[in-house]
This record gives C-alpha cells, structure tokens and sequence, in this order.
C-alpha cells in the first residue's frame, strides 16, 4: 500500500483549492492550470538584507532561499538545492517531488498562490533587522507558554538565544541536521536525524518549517503524534501547508 506523504496531501488540499478558485471569474481567461510561475534563487542579500549578524544558516551555507513569483505575489521556501523553474502550474503540480529543490518548487509555489487568493500572509522571509524582532516577540510568546521544556527542531541562532532569555538553558532542547554535536550558546546540539528524545520530553516543539521540504517533516509529525505533543512549525517554508492541513504556525516578521 502507498503511504501517502505530509507534502504530497497538502497538494491535494492544494489542487482542490486551485480548482475552486477557478470557478470563480478574475478578468483572466486563461485557465488557472496554465497560469506561469517563476521561481529563482535568491542571493543572500536579498533575502535577508542586513540582519546585523553572520551566523544564520542562510548566510554561512549551505541552505538557500527559493522565491516563486505568481502574478505579482511572491512565496519563499528553503532548500539545499539550488535551481531556476518557469513553467505554468499544471507542470509544478505533476512535478515529482523526488529532490529538495522539487519540493522548494512546490511550496514557494503554493505560497505564492495561495497568498494571491488571500488566503494567508507572511510568504516572504523576514529582512534587516526582521530576524532581531522576530527573536524579541519569540521571547515574548514562549515566556508565556506553559509547557516545559521546549523544543527547537532547526537551528536558528535568534531563536535560540530568545528561548533562552525565556525560559533557560536547562528547560530547552535542540536538534539539527547541520550543526549536530556542536554547543551554541551553552546548548548542545543534538543530531536532528534523531529527534525522538525531544519529543519524549517536550511537551511543546518548535519545528522549522525547512522540513517541508528536506523531507524530514513525515517522521516529526508522526513523533508529535505519538507523545501527543503540541508542534508549532515556524518560518515562511510551510505558510500554505500549515494553513491547508490546519498545523499551528508561528511567523510574525514576515511579509
């Protein structure tokens, strides 16, 4: 029997949507299926701007920022694989999604369409001084969660060093696929290949919403699941996927 994916049902929800959408009339006659989109990559200037520090995987590698553009409306997603696509919809939803840059295609995309239906916001990465206010207000909202300890699945240097100020070293944990078996900021970084002792013991996991698209997101939703544990996905990758399958999200610097 074929298990169908996290990513491959949200293109389903994402397909059905599209469809509705196309029964309604917008002054385009052209099908919503045959409909371009262009997707690039994003040089590092241009997705983050100026953040003020140098230690966001973005900047040091080996990650990328995917920017698809639909009809004036740009959606973003992460990826490890760099690459360009200009095709219409039809062809990114047949598209396999056998590679980290097929699934970046896929969820910018869907970011971008859906955030042209006005459906959702925030599908375009945080600049400049973005990444320092989304830490500050990060702070602000796990200070008020009750659930202890948390957990951070992707390491964002920001983040870490908000949860932190809110609730301390000895009530967080953390795991990256990258970084694993380093420290940063007294924190050791577990192996994010391996991430079950964090959802053992954090009744609350902060998940980068990048596992949409490496392909990781599957075993971590089934985990959540399995120890009843609340996940909150964050960042701009999983915008539609998280409003299509109703998963919490959390991304308050982006536009």
């Amino acid at each position: 029997m074929n298990v169908v994916t996290a990513l491959e049902e949200v293109r389903e929800r994402f397909v059905a949507v599209m469809e509705s959408a196309a029964a309604r009339k917008d002054g385009d006659p052209r099908p919503w299926r045959e409909r371009t989109v262009r997707t690039r990559p994003l040089s590092t200037g241009e997705a983050m701007g100026h953040p003020g520090r140098e230690d966001f995987p973005l900047l040091r590698g080996p990650e990328v920022l995917i920017e698809t553009v639909f009809e004036g409306f740009a959606g973003q997603a992460f990826s490890l694989q760099s690459g360009s696509f200009e095709g219409c919809l039809e062809e990114v939803i047949c598209r396999p999604l056998q590679s980290d840059f097929d699934r970046a295609v896929l969820a910018s995309t869907m970011n971008a369409v859906l955030c042209r239906l006005g459906l959702i916001g925030n599908t375009v990465h945080c600049r400049d001084d973005g990444p320092a206010r989304c830490g500050r207000s990060l702070e602000r909202w796990a200070a008020d969660q009750t659930e202890r300890p948390i957990g951070l699945v992707g390491l964002q240097p920001a983040l870490l060093e908000a949860l932190i100020r809110a609730v301390g070293r000895e009530a967080l944990m953390v795991s990256d696929l990258q970084c694993a078996g380093e420290e940063r900021q007294g924190v050791r970084i577990r192996d994010g290949l391996y991430p079950s002792e964090i959802f053992e013991q954090c009744p609350l996991v902060l998940i980068t919403g990048s596992t949409l698209v490496n392909g990781t997101i599957d075993e971590l939703l089934r985990l959540a699941r399995g120890h009843d544990r609340r996940a909150v996905f964050y960042g701009t990758t999983i915008a539609s996927a998280a409003h299509l399958m109703g998963w919490e999200r959390w991304c308050i610097s982006s536009t």
